[in-house]
């Protein structure tokens, strides 16, 4: 019996910057995981605020779309993303906010977004360059 199983990439990115007194980043890049396995993608964080972060997923030649919520002390699993759960672990020294996927599919290879809350969303309007001849 010979089995084929798909190899699934998950890219894992990060909007550069801070805002104000917070602070978040990747641990790793990029993930590379087979077809049905799971994984988690995580985040290390500091603020001075509430820890309210946020995970988006983005699919090429798409606007990024909102996952769900991460909280501190407590699992967020949205029964439409049966798959996907997020959470916050605090630590003294560093706090990592991660989501989980269950069984890793195709259809998850995207890239990722942690963010922090408040975030800040510009004018989706497409912009055209005015030419003068």
């Amino acid at each position: 019996i010979i089995s084929l199983r798909k190899n699934v990439l998950l890219h894992f990115l990060l909007s550069p910057g801070e805002v104000s007194t917070q602070n978040i980043k990747p641990l790793e890049r990029i993930k590379h995981v087979s077809e049905g396995d799971p994984v988690t993608l995580s985040c290390s964080f500091s603020t001075s605020g509430g820890d309210y972060l946020q995970w988006y997923r983005q699919y090429p030649s798409s606007r990024p779309e909102f996952l769900l919520f991460a909280f501190e002390k407590k699992q967020n699993n949205d029964p439409i993303l049966s798959r996907i759960t997020a959470g916050v672990i605090k630590a003294k020294d560093q706090s990592h906010v991660n989501l989980t996927i269950s069984s890793a599919a195709v259809s998850d290879s995207a890239l990722y977004y942690c963010a922090l809350q408040p975030t800040v969303t510009g004018n989706s309007a497409t912009l055209y360059k005015k030419h003068h001849i």
